[in-house]
């Protein structure tokens, strides 16, 4: 994973996208190596109306970045769409407002999260104030083969100069404890993240979900990471339920690195 430069916000001018280029502005803010690109899936033929829409949010916006917010349109299915944006575009991440729910049926935004070939960003809607200064990094018992897929965490780290918490949830207790996999995960992560790691806590919780969603507002963490698939060589890929239920319910941005 390259240093981020591109940022892809869905947006349809409701509140939930608007609230996720609030939280993107002010993560890019006066970074003159970082733009943000709106994605607007539509079958509206008003391009006129459109772009003067569009024109309105940028010049909102425009005293607090360096390079001019664009935007591009796109007619189809939304995951279909944003994905194809995000490939031609060349986009590095992607930051992705939500409302949460309570089904458990893939919304748009887990949908995206999965298919996505970048790192993806989910903001609840009315966050409040903008904080980046401790991350908790969720692993399972899989250990991790190849650490570059760390590499957006590090550079959002680097960026904020953020401690990143490594948390694995133990929903069975003869397995709580250190593994050689649990050891090899951690001597891994401390190498690659260098001073930006803290801990790595173990915690037991027969509810997954629970015991992440506990500890992050217990340690004030300001951003959940995941890993949406296994990033192992001889594991098999998570369905993606951990995402789904993460997505839906947790109050804290949730960062999906692939």
């Amino acid at each position: 994973m390259k240093k981020i430069s591109t940022i892809l916000i869905p947006f349809d001018f409701s509140k939930i996208s608007e609230d996720a280029l609030e939280y993107a502005v002010k993560y890019v803010g006066n970074d003159e190596n970082l733009k943000i690109m709106l994605g607007h899936i539509s079958n509206d033929r008003h391009m006129d109306e459109l772009k003067a829409r569009f024109e309105t949010v940028e010049k909102r916006h425009h005293d607090v970045l360096k390079n001019k917010i664009e935007w591009v349109s796109m007619r189809g299915e939304l995951t279909e769409a944003l994905i194809q944006i995000q490939k031609s575009e060349q986009i590095d991440l992607i930051i992705m407002g939500t409302s949460g729910g309570t089904s458990l049926e893939p919304t748009n935004t887990s949908k995206l999260v999965l298919e996505a070939d970048c790192p993806v960003l989910v903001v609840p809607s009315n966050l409040g104030e903008f904080r980046l200064k401790k991350i908790a990094l969720v692993l399972g018992k899989e250990e991790i083969d190849d650490t570059e897929v760390l590499r957006t965490l590090l550079n959002v780290s680097q960026k904020f100069n953020a401690k990143v918490h490594v948390i694995t949830i133990e929903n069975r207790p003869e397995t709580f404890g250190y593994s050689e996999t649990d050891e090899n995960n951690e001597n891994k992560i401390q190498y690659f993240l260098e001073n930006f790691y803290s801990e790595h806590v173990f915690i037991e919780n027969p509810d997954v979900v629970d015991g992440i969603l506990s500890y992050a507002t217990q340690r004030d963490i300001d951003v959940i990471t995941i890993l949406p698939r296994n990033h192992t060589k001889k594991g098999q890929p998570s369905e993606g339920q951990l995402t789904e239920l993460l997505t839906l319910h947790s109050p804290i941005p949730i960062l999906a690195i692939d």
